[in-house]
């Protein structure tokens, strides 16, 4: 497959990977793998046949299901079994390391912090790639004094601030997504480059392996990541071959992560066929968080028992479902389905100019024993239901939290541009 690139010169060259430009895709390039493992900034080096196919697998999966949460990476799209094409960007080097349990080279800086202390919220450090030097600890402050600039763009605070905030919200996705294979992120390392063409901050380099400590059940004893190979006294054929077995498994869980056992549906009825184009934006949003919906048409006041008739279709298959009631004028669909279901139910009331002040009080005012919630944006509605159902469905999650990230990056980039206007 690699002749169907017309590949240029080679960019970079790293411990475990090469760097292509490519002639006939401007602002592309190949990440190719390597067969080598390494430890300690290279003291230790060894080939390890098939490695370059197992870590392009793990890092073409972990990029995949970053991206269908919405998480701006730079990969673009698979190559071959050991190659991916990319989003050229300029690289800024620091790794940014996100840690739920305290281990590693964390316990041989902080003395006294013993080993599994877990960190509520997530310890987040950088460090310079400076390999001369053991890629010595940064803080905030060195890196905006150093006034980067790569594709143009001056690593300033609103920057570090953005890659800090992404950092944070990659490692809690990962993590949700491990935890479904009863498997612990223990810590992380990434990276971050400009890409050439957008001018944007974006994910990029590789996650694999040799980027995270995993640990099955909790249990350090178990670890499946490359601190096996850091931690051989002896670098034999033998060991070799339970460090690769040990990539291979993470390789094949990291496809799970692609999938959900647990499914879901959200069913939107509406009082009137003239709420449509309301209940259509509700279906929408959902579609976007991966959530199937189905929109029918009753009405609670002219017709409860084909009302009742609906909601018993719902309730006797098995799928976990959310009810949205639209019904406008007096809502007699929502305090009607909440009073007869075990399911939640939300009231999304299309309000009019007019009477909408007067109507909505017929969502809000309910008899007791009835726990319908009310929100008046179909955005808000699907969001609602999303969480409910995010609570066992990791890919319905990991939406959700890529979506927080992303509103807060556009409210810090609006900020910065009205600064720059101002000044």
């Amino acid at each position: 497959m690699a002749a169907e690139l017309k590949l240029g010169k080679k960019l970079n060259e790293g411990k475990t990977k090469e760097i292509y430009e490519l002639l006939d895709r401007p602002g592309h390039v190949l990440v190719q793998s390597k067969d080598q493992i390494t430890a300690g900034n290279t003291v230790r080096r060894d080939q390890m046949e098939g490695k370059a196919a197992i870590s392009n697998k793990t890092t073409g999966c972990v990029f995949k299901l970053l991206q269908e949460a919405g998480i701006k990476t730079a990969f673009v799209e698979p190559h071959s079994a050991t190659a991916f094409v990319a989003a050229r960007c300029e690289m800024i080097p620091i790794e940014w390391v996100c840690r739920r349990i305290a281990t590693g080279s964390f316990l041989k800086r902080n003395p006294g912090v013993k080993e599994g202390y877990r960190f509520s919220p997530l310890k987040l450090e950088m460090f310079f790639k400076d390999d001369a030097n053991n890629d010595p600890q940064w803080s905030e402050e060195q890196l905006i004094e150093a006034k980067f600039c790569f594709a143009g763009l001056n690593i300033g605070q609103c920057e570090v601030d953005v890659m800090n905030r992404a950092t944070v919200a990659i490692f809690e996705i990962l993590e949700k997504a491990w935890s479904t294979q009863d498997c612990t992120l223990v810590d992380m390392k990434i990276e971050f480059g400009v890409n050439v063409t957008t001018k944007e901050i974006i994910l990029a380099d590789v996650i694999d392996n040799d980027s995270w400590r995993l640990w099955p059940s909790g249990d350090r004893s178990q670890q499946k990541d490359k601190q096996v190979y850091r931690d051989l006294k002896e670098v034999t054929p033998e060991a070799l071959q339970v460090v690769k077995r040990n990539f291979q498994w993470v390789a094949e869980r990291v496809q799970l992560l692609l999938e959900s056992k647990n499914t879901g549906r959200v069913v939107v009825l509406m009082g009137s066929a003239s709420d449509i184009d309301h209940c259509e934006k509700i279906k929408k949003a959902c579609l976007s968080y991966g959530i199937p919906c189905v929109l029918r048409v009753t009405s609670a006041h002219k017709g409860p028992d084909e009302t009742l008739r609906i909601k018993a279709e719902y309730e006797g298959d098995g799928v976990p479902t959310v009810f949205v009631a639209v019904a406008g004028r007096s809502n007699g669909l929502g305090p009607v389905m909440s009073g007869n279901t075990a399911y939640p139910v939300i009231n999304c009331p299309p309000i009019t100019a007019d009477w909408g002040a007067q109507d909505i009080w017929s969502s809000l005012r309910m008899p007791s024993g009835l726990g319908c919630t009310t929100v008046l944006s179909p955005d808000a509605a699907a969001q609602f239901a999303a969480q409910i159902f995010g609570l066992n469905n990791h890919l319905v999650w990991v939406k959700l939290r890529a979506s927080m990230l992303n509103t807060w990056i556009s409210l810090k980039l609006a900020d910065k541009k009205l600064q720059e206007c101002t000044l």
